[in-house]
């Protein structure tokens, strides 16, 4: 695996660093993480710091309100764990109330019915970090920068201002209008109801007050006593259904990860109830391609990956959900052999018929980091939608998200609501090894497009020889249903050439060109160690507001 030296602005933003590297979706974030790295912490650490900075500067993706799943490999022991740190269903939901209502919400306090997993994530990451990996940081430590931002604010971003601009609409009914949600009006628009602009300071002191509970008496603080309490009274309030035996009651579960193999490589992913196991078996079908053959960017190459999702979205829909709930055939799902026959299913002339529309619509983060001692984590965190239900919850500061109405009504499907349950999880941090060392550490945002994405940033570095940067800036696509969309197409950036676009759809293809780097691709990012120099290649996503940073 080398890299070609292709003439292009990417070739010319690669940052490449000896000791450690940081890549994140807002530039403040990874300054944090990379002053944690110099002075000493751990891969994990950094990782922790930068998602509570993204928690407060990006919260229309991530907050202490959402969910986070992790991938750490433990360079001295050279071991992978992955740590689902998603919330489960509080125990006085019903299925049948959920009908009546024609549905489970997407926004507002019945929207917020999974307990928020992201905090017992940083915790349980934070134990490991300083009792196995000897981490000389305190946890409070780590909480400081998100502190500071949350108390004197930070300016605004463009992917906030974006995002707040059409989250705030009056003219778009209640789906779209938080203005409606006092709490979040107060935080996020001016006195007049406007929506915060670009580079106005966003001020969130409650938010504050609850970082800096947690820097004083721990993550717990936040599943047990006030903090819980607060959030829990304002659900019953308003016709919440989370309490504090709920909260009380959660914990993020340490896993082995799946693993299928790409090139010969090692691609490492979470478990059920994330949906690696359909981004592994997406790489497990092109695996029995010869990809460079196609050529990048040919029209073999787009429809190849499209069909190949198609097949591996047909998979998980029938089969994803809460593996205490229902069975998962993973390890059929993920062998040679299957994967072999998905191949064979695919007609490279014309396009298959799309499989069912979901709404995995997903507002979310990825972040990775590498240190000097090899530990790699790859950690994605989410709200759901954008600025998930809406709800900020009591005086907290706490944006709670809605990944619960993304559960099933229909009692035959694995990803059914029930209480206690956890809802299928588009969050999947992955990871490549190369015998056994992390390789290539990447991922994106975007629900539907994550599997997508990573198969992008796959095939053009390994099979293309692209830096990572140029993997990242690359045109990109997206098949799949987004927010509000009620059928499945495919988008194209219009970087894309036209005849590649008109090819498509000559073979059946519904495909529409977006914008030149269009935001609903997502915000990937990756980082490359060099098989040769152990150089790291960082990459950061030109559609976000973020930043590869290394030393």
């Amino acid at each position: 695996m080398s890299f070609s030296e292709h003439e292009t602005i990417a070739r010319r933003t690669n940052p490449v660093a000896g000791r450690g590297m940081i890549t994140t979706p807002h530039h403040l974030a990874s300054q944090s993480g990379l002053a944690v790295l110099r002075k000493g912490g751990t891969a994990v650490d950094a990782a922790i710091a930068a998602g509570a900075v993204l928690a407060v500067a990006y919260p229309q993706m991530c907050g202490l309100g959402g969910d986070a799943f992790w991938l750490v490999h433990d360079a001295a022991r050279g071991t992978t764990r992955a740590l689902n740190a998603g919330g489960r269903a509080a125990q006085a939901v019903r299925r049948e109330d959920f009908v009546s209502l024609g549905g489970i919400p997407a926004r507002g306090w019945q929207a917020a019915i999974t307990v928020p997993g992201m905090v017992s994530g940083w915790g349980e990451a934070y134990a490991y970090s300083r009792d196995v990996l000897g981490s000389p940081l305190s946890w409070a430590e780590l909480l400081e920068d998100a502190v500071a931002y949350a108390e004197d604010g930070v300016p605004m971003a463009s992917s906030l201002a974006q995002w707040l601009r059409e989250d705030t609409r009056t003219d778009a009914g209640d789906a779209r209008n938080l203005q409606r949600f006092a709490a979040f009006r107060r935080i996020f628009c001016t006195a007049e109801g406007d929506p915060c602009a670009v580079g106005r300071r966003l001020r969130q002191p409650e938010l504050a007050e609850t970082l800096r509970r947690l820097a004083r008496e721990g993550w717990r603080a936040f599943y047990e006593g006030d903090i819980a309490a607060r959030i829990a009274a304002d659900m019953r309030v308003h016709g919440g259904l989370l309490t504090e035996k709920d909260f009380a009651a959660h914990h993020a579960d340490w896993q082995e990860p799946l693993c299928v193999k790409y090139r010969g490589l090692s691609v490492l992913n979470c478990p059920p109830n994330s949906q690696g196991m359909a981004s592994l078996e997406l790489l497990a079908i092109l695996d029995r391609f010869d990809v460079r053959a196609l050529g990048e960017g040919t029209a073999d190459y787009y429809h190849l990956i499209i069909e190949a999702t198609k097949l591996a979205f047909a998979d998980r829909d029938r089969y994803l959900g809460d593996p205490e709930f229902t069975d998962i055939p993973l390890e059929e799902l993920l062998s040679p052999e299957h994967a072999a026959a998905q191949a064979s299913r695919i007609d490279m002339r014309r396009a298959a018929a799309s499989v069912g529309p979901l709404d995995p619509h997903g507002d979310t983060i990825w972040l990775g980091v590498v240190d000097a001692r090899g530990t790699a984590v790859s950690m994605i965190q989410s709200v759901y939608h954008d600025f998930g239900s809406g709800i900020v919850a009591g005086d907290t500061g706490v944006l709670l998200q809605n990944r619960g109405c993304f559960f099933s009504l229909d009692p035959s499907s694995p990803n059914c609501l029930a209480p206690g349950k956890r809802p299928f999880h588009t969050l999947n941090p992955p990871m490549l090894l190369d015998g056994g060392t992390p390789r290539l550490i990447y991922g994106t945002m975007g629900g539907e497009g994550q599997p997508q994405t990573q198969a992008a940033l796959v095939t053009r570095i390994v099979d293309f020889g692209m830096t990572p940067q140029e993997a990242v800036c690359a045109p990109r696509w997206l098949y799949g249903r987004s927010w509000g969309e009620a059928v499945n197409n495919i988008r194209l950036e219009s970087r894309i050439d036209g005849k590649v676009v008109e090819e498509l759809r000559r073979r059946g293809h519904d495909a529409v060109v977006t914008t030149a780097f269009s935001d609903v691709m997502g915000h990937a990012g990756a980082v490359w160690r060099h098989p040769e120099t152990g150089f790291l290649w960082g990459a950061a996503d030109p559609r976000g507001d973020g930043i590869a940073a290394g030393w």
